[in-house]
Order: structure tokens, then sequence, then C-alpha cells
């Protein structure tokens, strides 16, 4: 068919849903002709039939029918010196290889349905004299707080968005729970899959593994708790916290039946992506931390919770 093109994947698109993706390059294409070129085999992946949800690779291939009028060229040349101040405000690290952000709580990190700032529109503001902008290599919810690893040439995303896939990294989460585990210290393994809107503990769901840590706790009120996941499923940690009985505070979502409103806790999610372990990456040690927000702080004072950065 003429017009059809088989379009790569990119590093910073890796694991990115096909809706997504088709949302992101092809914003005028609605819901509904999209599911109609799915069932009629329009769209394909790697030639093979593909689902709106279906998780997209690096490298993979995608058959677009021509969709002239639905394309839009993504453009992030210009952003304004706000943003620019904004974004070069939140690295913490930065190399010939990587730059690493300390990502806002409430800031997403690529663009979506009515979200039209985003990490992904500011990284042209981040070359610092090199010609490439950085490249997404993974993502964390809009509403977590913390560690951003960002990659500033090819090489380096392609080194990243492997080890990233294969969980070679080490990232360390905190999060401020309701409740303390009856456990100090454990391993939660639980199968997660997405049900009525939300990530639940689904027998015959996908495999999801995440280790935790108590800190501190307040009696049996609340905990500080540092959690890793050993997988990458979607609102891992979040889902399996609640599964424990220890949902996060400040989690709308993952918060028993009814989040809990307390003027201890600031209008946030409390789950911060503190550190993570690149020494496989570069051969020695290097681990990079974020600090914690200031309203993460000021809550844990508050508590009588203590950690040292």
């Amino acid at each position: 068919m003429s017009g059809v093109e088989l379009v790569k994947i990119k590093p910073e698109d890796d694991g990115i849903r096909l809706n997504r993706w088709f949302l992101k390059y092809y914003p005028g294409l609605s819901l509904g002709r999209l599911q109609k070129l799915l069932r009629t085999k329009q769209i394909k992946v790697n030639g093979q039939r593909a689902e709106a949800n279906t998780r997209l690779l690096s490298g993979q291939e995608v058959r677009v029918p021509p969709l002239e009028n639905e394309k839009k060229e993504i453009i992030h040349d210009t952003v304004s010196e706000k943003d620019a101040r904004y974004i070069e405000d939140m690295v913490i690290y930065k190399d010939d290889n990587i730059i690493v952000l300390n990502k806002p709580s409430g800031l997403a990190v690529q663009g979506g349905t009515n979200t039209l700032r985003h990490i992904d529109g500011m990284l042209e503001a981040l070359k610092f004299g090199q010609e490439e902008k950085p490249k997404l290599v993974h993502r964390i919810d809009k509403d977590t707080s913390g560690v951003l690893v960002l990659a500033r040439h090819r090489k380096m995303a392609d080194t990243l968005t492997k080890a990233f896939r294969e969980h070679t990294l080490q990232k360390t989460y905190l999060a401020l729970v309701r409740g303390v585990p009856q456990k100090n210290s454990g391993e939660i393994k639980a199968p997660l899959e997405k049900e009525d809107g939300r990530v639940q503990v689904l027998e015959g769901g996908k495999p999801a593994v995440t280790t935790y840590e108590v800190l501190d706790n307040v009696g049996d009120r609340y905990a500080l708790i540092a959690a890793s996941p050993l997988t990458g499923r979607t609102h891992q940690i979040r889902a399996h916290l609640e599964y424990l009985g220890t949902p996060i505070a400040g989690d709308g979502k993952y918060f028993g039946e009814e989040r809990e409103k307390n003027s201890l806790f600031a209008n946030k999610l409390y789950l911060h992506a503190y550190k993570i372990d690149l020494s496989s990456v570069y051969g020695k040690k290097v681990i990079i931390k974020a600090k914690l927000p200031d309203y993460f702080k000021e809550s844990l004072k508050t508590l009588g919770l203590n950690f040292k950065e």
C-alpha cells in the first residue's frame, strides 16, 4: 500500500504502550480509528498483530498505514526561559554520558492526554553544549518524585535502556506509609494485573517482586520504608505496599478504600525515588541520590520519624 511506513521505536520510547505512542506521534488519530486499524491488521508490530496496550520495545518496527492528516511534527526546539531554568534546577548529576534529575512530584515524564508540560518537552534545555539533546531511558510516575536518569548520547541510551529492561540497576524508593509491616524487612512476591482502572494483586497476573525495609516507625501508625523493585511493573511499589496493609500516604488510588485526609500531610504522593546504583554500567561504584522534597521532610519531622540523607 502506498504511503505505508515502518517506523522504528526509539530508545526513549522503550516500554511505551502502542496507544500512547500513537498519541505522541499522531495526535490527530482518534482512539476509535486506532482500534479499527488494529482490528483490520493495518497496524502491526514487527509484522505481528498488536493490541492498543501492547508494550513497545526499542528497535521494534511499527507498521503505520497512511496517516499524514493525523501526524504532527513533535518540536521541542523552543523551551521557554522559565522552563529552561526549571529543568536545569532539577539536575543533581552530570557527566559526559548521563544527566540525572531530581524530578518533582506532579510533573509528568512524557506527554499524553491533557498533559502539555512534561520533562520530555524541556530536554532541549539540557544539551549543555552537545549537539544531541538528552534521551529518556526510563520513566517514573507523574506523582512520584526523585531520580530520573537521562542518556546524553545514543550509545549510552542503548546501554541504559537494556539495563533498565533487564533490571540490573538497583533502585531504592522511600515511602511514608500508614501502618507498619509485621516484619521489619522482607520480600513481597505478588502478581500484578490492571483491573478496574488500577493495578491489583491478582492470581495469574504478571510476576512482581519488591524488597522492603522499615527504616523507622511511630508505634503502629506510620512507618518510613525503603523499597526496591526487582521487577518493573506499573505502580508496583504502590500496589505492593497496599497489599502488605501499609498504603502510601497521599496515594488516592492505592490508599485502601478511602484516602486519608490529615493535616499532617501535603496533598502529594509520599513516594520518592531516592537513589540508583549505576555501578554495573560504569564498571565502578556510582550511586546517585536525590534529596527528599521539603513536604516529605516536614511530614517526617512532624511525625518524629528519623532519616539522615
